[in-house]
């Protein structure tokens, strides 16, 4: 996509007006849009449009909240002809910059797999701003489309042609691209490292797992210590034997590996936006099935730190894998540990798909900065409680712990299993909610929306 400043808006197959206070005066326009114009801010109308002689008019009131403005783009995006390649957006530089977000972020569509897919494709090529928008922003918006929309392929991607091996290759070719480190271990280096929980989940699978190594060290880092940002990588989850109900449930558990997908596509952004920040990604993969030799209720894993877990559920297999990883953190020292994880089903039954759920022992300015991410990209978070008392519910009467928990409080149980393994400052995030929709919802769309990526890149400017 390209995206730059330009005064001129004859050459452009769509114009987007943004009227409000600050909104400059509109260069030369046809005397009939002119007077559609005048007419829709006399009625202080939200949103109009108007097709003439080819070219489309959108016009956009003055919105409430910044997020009134991506919805705004959402809607642009709707009328704009899926053949148009270029639009202009008249209007002042903060909300300009807003509405092109949604507009963009609208634009994204996963058409590999359909037959009229050149049909359905959107050809919009090149927006451009006739307010002074710096070169800077433009850079970090690009570098954000770029991040979400990766996010969103992997997740939408289905295991026939994305197994643990597959997304391993997908972000070694971003490391390439965007000139971070990548490291895979392959089963057998898993194996020396004795990661119980990962070889535990891929005993039922014939596709081998894999344990991602991303690094992301620029020369001026401001933290001395690196962040290490954790993703569940199950790239599909039946269940285990522990099997899910087949209909309107296991369809769409491709998107198993959204906190995978989140945590590579962040240090991808921070990689293009060069972010003066040191980063650490860490990606335990695999698919989980009831096949094979697979792991069972009653089984006892070794995990890599040395703890027992007694399997009380194997379709609570995706702290399992995560566990192995957090404790792998500890090679870095890091200032913090931040995971991200369709987790539990807990989660979204507590607060929808409106936000993500977080909690962890982290100081608490590292939850206000996030707070303060989530209102700003409207990647909302709700912090719940963690205190120790949940923690009794993860103990074991013949291992050190079990994997399942109580009825009760599921998501905030299994972030103190999690805890346990993490000896740094750390901050768990289920963001099984809004992580796949079942149906469209604005500019997040329909299926892997991403969601993170914004998140995570807004709350690292704001600590670096």
């Amino acid at each position: 996509m390209i995206l730059h400043t330009q005064q001129a808006i004859d050459q452009q197959e769509a114009l987007i007006v943004i009227t409000g206070k600050k909104t400059p005066e509109i260069p030369e326009l046809p005397e009939v849009v002119a007077e559609e114009l005048k007419r829709f801010m006399d009625e202080k109308s939200d949103f109009h449009t108007l097709t003439l002689l080819g070219k489309q008019y959108v016009f956009v009131g003055e919105q409430k909240t910044d997020e009134a403005y991506r919805v705004a783009g959402f809607k642009a995006r709707a009328f704009i002809v899926k053949t148009a390649a270029t639009v202009c957006i008249h209007g002042h530089k903060s909300t300009s910059y807003l509405l092109a977000e949604g507009l963009l972020l609208s634009n994204y569509q996963f058409l590999k797999y359909r037959k009229e897919a050149s049909k359905e494709h959107y050809g919009l090529l090149q927006i451009d701003f006739t307010a002074k928008i710096a070169d800077s922003d433009l850079i970090e918006l690009d570098a954000l489309l770029k991040a979400v929309s990766w996010a969103r392929d992997l997740v939408n991607e289905p295991v026939s042609h994305l197994n643990a091996t597959q997304l391993a290759e997908a972000i070694e070719a971003k490391g390439q691209e965007a000139h971070f480190s990548v490291t895979v271990l392959e089963k057998s280096k898993i194996e020396a490292l004795k990661m119980g929980g990962l070889l535990a989940v891929n005993k039922g699978s014939i596709d081998p797992p894999t344990f991602t190594i991303i690094e992301y060290k620029p020369k001026k880092a401001t933290n001395k210590k690196p962040i290490v940002l954790v993703g569940k990588g199950v790239v599909y989850d039946t269940g285990g034997l522990s099997l899910k109900p087949t209909a309107g449930s296991m369809d769409s558990m491709k998107c198993d590996m959204a906190g995978a997908a989140c945590m590579a596509a962040t240090i991808y952004a921070a990689s293009l936006m060069k972010l003066p920040v040191h980063l650490v990604g860490l990606i335990p993969a695999t698919d989980n099935r009831p096949g094979l030799n697979a792991y069972a209720p009653g089984d006892i894993v070794h995990m890599y730190d040395g703890t027992t877990v007694e399997v009380l559920n194997t379709d609570a297999e995706g702290r399992m894998i995560l566990a192995d990883a957090l404790a792998y953190s500890d090679k870095w020292k890091p200032e913090l540990v931040i995971d991200a994880a369709t987790l539990t089903g807990a989660a979204v039954r507590a607060i929808g798909t409106k936000a993500s759920v977080v909690m962890g022992n982290a100081d608490k300015k590292y939850f206000k900065l996030l707070d303060e991410a989530g209102m700003e990209t409207h990647e909302r978070v709700v912090q719940l409680p963690f205190w120790d008392d949940y923690f009794e519910e993860m103990k074991s009467k013949i291992a050190d712990l079990n994997n399942l928990g109580g009825p009760y409080a599921g998501m905030i149980t299994a972030g103190k299993f999690l805890e346990h393994f993490v000896k740094a400052p750390y901050i768990h995030l289920d963001i099984a909610g809004p992580a796949f929709l079942e149906k469209p919802q604005d500019y997040k769309g329909l299926g892997g929306t991403g969601v993170g990526v914004r998140l995570l890149i807004n709350f690292l400017k704001r600590l670096s």
